[in-house]
């Protein structure tokens, strides 16, 4: 019997499809706020206030996570579909697309939760 040991494509392929799934979520919710405009300014601003909410304004950071994420996955995908030969380097292009993910979400993250920090 042959058992996938989940190595770095089982995982690529997981967190593109979490990822991906996690921003249409958010598109979806994002197109209904937007349409209680229709409902008057009143209603509008009353549930825009939740998103004040040290909650969801942590949560802005696992969204952009997700967008920076599936993004540099993508171009990953495009690599190893497109360059013949990359197949054989995808591990370590998902290590670079790893390190660069860190490395932006470190500023990245600091900067939108900078708020609770000086609170």
């Amino acid at each position: 019997m042959t058992f996938y040991r989940g190595k770095e494509g089982q995982w690529s392929w997981f967190f593109h499809r979490l990822t991906g799934v996690g921003v249409l979520l958010f598109l979806f919710a994002h197109i209904i706020d937007t349409m209680l405009l229709g409902w008057g300014p009143a209603v509008y601003d009353r549930v825009i206030s939740i998103y004040a909410h040290p909650v969801f304004r942590t949560s802005e950071v696992g969204l952009f996570a997700a967008v920076l994420y599936h993004a540099l996955n993508g171009v990953r995908i495009i690599l190893v579909d497109f360059w013949p030969g990359a197949v054989r380097h995808h591990a370590k292009i998902f290590y670079v697309m790893m390190t660069l993910f860190v490395l932006s979400m470190i500023p990245v993250s600091y900067l939108m939760l900078r708020h609770i920090f000086n609170e």
